[in-house]
């Protein structure tokens, strides 16, 4: 591995043999923190729009919810990425989600007594935004040093199989049952799952910081900040591969979430769903997700990983064109829940691409500039989403407004294909 800004020397393949390569012994106790932590993230990431709804009906203000909670990415990925290269990486998840347990508790006990507001959302949606940029961010970079490079893509696989099981298929709908007890009830459990998640990465043994890098010339012992993220910026930048991959996820994004941030209000007033019913019909993007990390090896090995990230950009167009025609709950849901198949996918390819390519001693900022065009790109796109339902709305009608992301993202994902076929192919991804 090196750390040249023109050509990396590839990585192992570790499909080489045409097995995975079983997660070290370390793994369970990382899987099982990531699996409370999810748990949580689907509970609550299915209360704070619903309750956004009870406060207020204007499409901005519920889309201005999602830019609270995506707004991090954009403001803090980049020094999260040095902090994960130069701290211990446990005890940043450790201290990170002791973090958000102490910020839906207290959230909890405000909507418990009727003293929330939507600035009080805001404020809380941000705080957890900025601690998710840490956790997400170390999460990535840590896996290398616990399951070994050449078990990357069966634990990502699992990792993000898991993910789909308790965001979608249970914490949703459960965060969705909860609501219908009380308002305050899902993120009382948020709460209690976070806090969880930092228990159970403390029995993760070891140290687990980044491996030394050459000493920096002049002898100083550590650079300036700035320095650390330009080094890390570069080497992203000069990479033929990692460089479209990125761009290509921040366009998706964008468009995905323009469309989340109104599918609450969608949901409701277009495909006429109550809460129980908004949680099973995001739930369900979870039944593709789950095949995706349980087939991803076996896809990228049949197809070969160019025609696999191909596959999940019809499928987006497709499922974007359903939500822009269709009136149906069942339809909707159908298409949606095929996209999460696509979406594990790309994640388990490009994931572990970027952690075999990536030096070790890069690897925390190299992935915060990845993660910073495509998380980042999330917010601009919830906020341009609410401006333009509200635009629409006034011209044409309410409906048509909601409809209208779902048009752009079908727009945008035909453009990102012609992208992706110039710059993928079987000959520049490898395996």
């Amino acid at each position: 591995m090196t750390d040249s800004l023109s050509t990396p020397a590839p990585a192992r393949d570790p499909s080489a043999d045409g097995r995975p390569t079983p997660p070290g012994r370390g793994f369970p106790r990382l899987w099982a923190a990531s699996t409370a932590s999810n748990l949580g993230d689907g509970i609550t990431m299915i209360a704070f729009p619903w309750l956004a709804t009870t406060l207020t009906g204007d499409a901005f203000a519920i889309a201005a919810m999602g830019v609270a909670l995506r707004l991090p990415w954009l403001l803090f990925s980049l020094p999260a990425g040095v902090l994960a290269d130069r701290l211990d990486r446990r005890w940043v998840m450790v201290t990170m989600n002791a973090a958000r347990a102490l910020v839906i508790c207290v959230l909890a006990v405000l909507v418990a007594l009727d003293a929330h507001s939507l600035p009080v959302l805001y404020a809380c949606a941000l705080a957890l935004g900025f601690a998710e940029v840490m956790v997400d961010n170390t999460a990535q970079v840590i896996l290398p040093a616990v399951v070994g490079r050449d078990g990357l893509e069966t634990a990502n696989g699992r990792l993000m199989s898991t993910q789909i099981v308790t965001d979608d298929f249970v914490g949703r709908p459960l965060g969705g049952l909860l609501l219908g007890v009380s308002l305050a009830l899902p993120f009382a459990f948020g709460a209690g799952a976070a806090a969880l998640a930092a228990v159970l990465l403390l029995t993760l043994r070891g140290t687990y910081r980044a491996a030394a890098p050459a000493a920096p010339a002049g002898g100083a012992s550590r650079r300036s900040m700035r320095a650390e993220i330009a080094e890390g910026v570069r080497w992203l930048w000069a990479h033929p591969l990692l460089r479209p991959l990125a761009l290509s996820l921040a366009l998706m994004n964008m468009t995905s979430a323009a469309v989340m941030a109104i599918y609450v209000l969608y949901a409701r007033e277009v495909l006429g769903v109550g809460a129980l019913g908004f949680a099973l019909l995001t739930a369900v993007t979870g039944a593709g997700g789950l095949l995706g990390g349980l087939l991803a090896y076996r896809v990228s090995r049949r197809m070969g990983r160019a025609r696999s990230l191909m596959l999940l950009l019809m499928i987006e167009v497709v499922a974007y064109g359903v939500g822009a025609l269709s009136s149906s709950a069942y339809l909707v849901g159908a298409a949606v829940s095929v996209t999460g198949f696509g979406a594990v996918l790309w994640n388990v390819i490009t994931v572990s691409l970027r952690q075999s390519l990536i030096p070790d001693h890069l690897l925390g900022r190299v992935n915060s500039v990845y993660r910073l065009l495509g998380w980042g790109a999330m917010p601009l796109g919830m906020a341009f989403s609410g401006g333009l339902v509200s635009v629409v709305e006034h011209l044409i009608g309410r409906e048509a407004g909601l409809r209208t992301p779902f048009v752009l993202a079908v727009v945008v994902i035909l453009g990102v294909m012609v992208y992706v076929r110039r710059h993928f192919t079987p000959r520049t991804l490898p395996g």
